[in-house]
């Protein structure tokens, strides 16, 4: 035991020697949680938005004032006919016109949108927020309740994103970098003939970047509650288990890595051709998977961290309990065990 907490301690020297490593460690979850936060959003904000209505009676004006006092639209301009507005639009003077019909106020009805649908996600969202912001004064058009994000901010959707995305490439890539590095040195041959078992060794040299992932998902938790505002509705101790399964996942994955590499810039490109760009396109961080050509879809099945940010958006906005992410669970278990075993089996072919 002595033996296997002297190479724990050797491992975690140095990676705190490692300047360049801890500033990824800490660095980019930092950096990611404010871009992704602050900088790269798809809320609605500051929608140049034309009203169209032949008379102001006190239904439309209720519905207009309601637009206008929001942050999501400006009021650019109040015109009589869809087609000035639909000009406004086609010269980049808004985006968006609101066209209110002679019958609003007496039908309460009769409403009809005009958007620039040049990016379509966008476009729905502004139809939405325009609908929901106006509320009573539109009841008959719809009545929206939004449930667990009524504020529709986009942090919501990736901070657990981001979560499965960090522990993942830190986990999987930093740990096929450090047993590569060790190969490169030959320091791995004195390692294996040391009275310590080589999977001891292994288990050794994983521990330490195991405790970074569970201070690092700390950090994002708290950046995620107290700088972007996110709820954590749900059981945190249910969040620590179901990370703790998928950075366990994340630590077999790059075992397998290093088992396949030959070199530290192998290993660097291995990693990001196999988690990077299947984690940004596929997982439904940025795009729903549902939406997806049903052969991405299908291979979007075998992507962890799909599974991964589906449960923790269930658990941390949701606040569901274990049992509704349960096949998540399940799924992430099955993993876990099959790349471990699949890593473990080729290591030791190597050894032999």
């Amino acid at each position: 035991m002595k033996q296997f907490l002297s190479f724990v301690i050797k491992e975690s020297r140095h990676i705190l020697r490692d300047r360049r490593t801890m500033l990824i460690l800490f660095g980019m979850p930092i950096v990611l949680m404010l871009l992704f936060g602050f900088a790269i959003t798809n809320d609605v904000k500051n929608v140049r938005t034309v009203v169209v209505t032949s008379q102001m009676d006190h239904l439309t004006q209720a519905a207009v004032e309601r637009l206008s006092a929001s942050e999501y639209f400006n009021i650019t301009a109040i015109v009589g006919t869809s087609h000035e507005a639909e000009q406004l639009i086609r010269r980049q003077r808004a985006d968006m016109a609101v066209i209110f019909g002679k019958d609003f106020a007496s039908k309460n009805g009769g409403l009809q949108f005009i958007v620039d649908a040049s990016d379509p996600n966008m476009a729905q969202q502004w139809t939405t927020y325009a609908q929901q912001t106006m509320g009573n004064a539109a009841s008959s058009i719809l009545n929206l309740k939004m449930l667990y994000n009524p504020q529709m901010k986009s942090a919501y959707n990736f901070v657990p994103a981001i979560m499965g995305m960090l522990l993942m490439l830190i986990c999987a890539m930093m740990t096929s970098i450090s047993i590569v590095r060790e190969k490169e040195k030959g320091t791995m041959e004195v390692l294996l003939v040391s009275p310590v078992r080589p999977l001891m060794i292994i288990v050794a040299k994983a521990v330490p970047y195991l405790v970074l992932a569970f201070i690092i998902l700390v950090s994002i938790l708290l950046m995620a509650r107290f700088v972007l505002g996110v709820p954590l509705a749900g059981s945190i101790v249910w969040i620590f288990a179901v990370s703790g399964i998928y950075i366990l996942l994340a630590l077999s994955l790059g075992l397998l890595i290093s088992n396949i590499a030959t070199n530290q810039l192998m290993a660097l490109l291995l990693s990001a051709m196999v988690l990077l760009v299947p984690i940004v396109m596929l997982s439904g961080m940025l795009f729903p998977i549902e939406s997806m050509p049903t052969i991405l879809q299908w291979i979007s099945a075998i992507v962890p961290p799909r599974y991964y940010i589906e449960a923790m958006r269930k658990l941390m906005i949701m606040g569901v309990g274990i049992s509704e992410v349960m096949r998540e669970v399940i799924i992430l278990l099955g993993m876990t065990i099959f790349l471990l075993a699949v890593s473990l089996a080729k290591f030791k072919t190597r050894l032999e």
